[in-house]
């Protein structure tokens, strides 16, 4: 993945502060023209960085994924390890490994709840 700074981050950023958005209200946000925004959007689309949702295909209304959560969170490692892609994969397994563990354990604890009653 190779990602333009800093108005990748600044998409991320803005998605994720301000939730779903479109082009222009990004390009406002982050003080970067719309023709920057309409470049860089798909682009992140590609890498899984962000989702284009909305009620019809062409809607131009973009969301940050979990991928681009953990990519935002490693920011400071961009340009500091070589494989950035492998880190963020690493990054996402591991939080999928926690989430699963989150759900046995409350899955767990429901069941020794119900056996006290």
């Amino acid at each position: 993945m190779k990602l333009r700074q800093p108005t990748d981050f600044l998409i991320l950023e803005a998605l994720q502060l301000y939730g779903r958005n479109v082009a222009p209200n990004l390009a406002a946000h982050i003080d970067k023209s719309r023709k920057n925004i309409n470049t860089r959007l798909p682009v992140l689309l590609d890498y899984g960085l962000v989702d284009k949702i909305g009620p019809s295909d062409n809607s131009g209304l973009y969301e940050v994924t979990e991928k681009g959560v953990v990519v935002l969170q490693l920011r400071d490692a961009y340009n500091e390890v070589e494989d950035f892609d492998g880190l963020v994969d690493r990054r996402l397994q591991a939080n999928e490994g926690s989430a699963a563990a989150e759900v046995f354990v409350r899955g767990s604890r429901n069941v020794e709840e119900s056996d006290d009653e």
